[in-house]
């Protein structure tokens, strides 16, 4: 009997841990999405076409602290979760990446639409 109700406890705490993982996974999404919004609607501004591409880039990696930050941390909750035995550093340089990819994207299309327009 005592092996049963040991194998059910840790059968509820695998689901409940389930469950954390999907609840983080969702926050980071939400998160990710978050930011990509930010980053577009300050893409679309107008008066952005006067920037150079240097000036955009620097404009970019200013913009949206908070989202950013939301992003970075809902994502390192997430790759917590999900990779427990993985270093708390490499979970930072995996957000970091992941932002400095999303600001990369946003600086290629300014620079590809500013090259179109001429």
């Amino acid at each position: 009997m005592r092996m049963i109700i040991l194998a059910v406890l840790a059968m509820m705490s695998s689901v409940a841990l389930a469950d954390d993982i999907d609840d983080a996974h969702r926050q980071a999404i939400s998160g990710r999405d978050s930011y990509w919004n930010c980053l577009a609607r300050l893409y679309q501004r107008e008066g952005n076409g006067t920037l150079s591409g240097p000036d955009f880039t620097s404009l970019i990696a200013n913009a949206c602290p908070s989202e950013r930050q939301n992003f970075r941390v809902t994502l390192m909750d997430f790759l917590s979760l999900q990779f427990p035995d993985v270093d708390a550093g490499a979970h930072m340089t995996t957000a970091n990446n992941a932002i400095a990819s999303a600001q990369k994207d946003v600086v290629t299309a300014f620079v590809k639409h500013k090259a179109a327009a001429k």
